[in-house]
């Protein structure tokens, strides 16, 4: 029932309110829904969230356009994180071991400083960790050391992240 009642409220309460002038608003609609949010997140309108009571989104933390956020299970986004335009995030699976395919969710958790580019898919159980990047059109299924770059798919390491100071 209460994702019934989110969708509709998704279609006129929040997609149509596009300009960041709104984030507020769109940010106060997610909350009456149990989303936990800081008042600095940013989340832009066209983002498809399946389940805000799954959603906990820290301080600078940005969800762009055209994410797929499939949240069956948490999803959290640590401060001055951004997923990039396009990027689905997948907190679940089906269990192939089983005959009857039952459906199974683990959290996904993207920790500080990271950045999730354009297009990728971020897979259920997986933990992006601090300042690390995820490069565009990858496919994360393990877990991302903090201050690592990955890439491809499935993605794999390609180097360590330096910070110019």
């Amino acid at each position: 029932m209460a994702r019934a009642v989110w969708n509709l409220i998704y279609i006129v309460a929040f997609r149509p309110f596009g300009f960041t002038l709104f984030n507020p608003w769109r940010l106060f609609v997610l909350r009456c829904f149990g989303a936990r949010l800081h008042p600095k997140a940013h989340i832009y309108s066209t983002a498809r969230i399946w389940a805000p009571w799954n959603l906990e989104m820290d301080a600078y933390s940005c969800l762009a356009s055209n994410v797929d956020c499939y949240n069956t299970a948490l999803v959290k986004i640590g401060a001055h994180s951004t997923v990039s335009q396009k990027s689905y995030l997948c907190t679940s699976s089906h269990d192939i071991t089983d005959a009857t395919h039952p459906l199974i969710s683990a959290p996904i958790q993207i920790e500080d400083q990271a950045w999730v580019a354009a297009d990728s898919f971020i897979g259920m159980g997986v933990t992006i960790g601090q300042g690390a990047v995820v490069g565009a059109r990858a496919c994360v299924f393990t877990d991302v050391d903090s201050w690592t770059i990955v890439g491809g798919n499935p993605a794999k390491i390609l180097k360590k992240r330096i910070i110019k100071e």
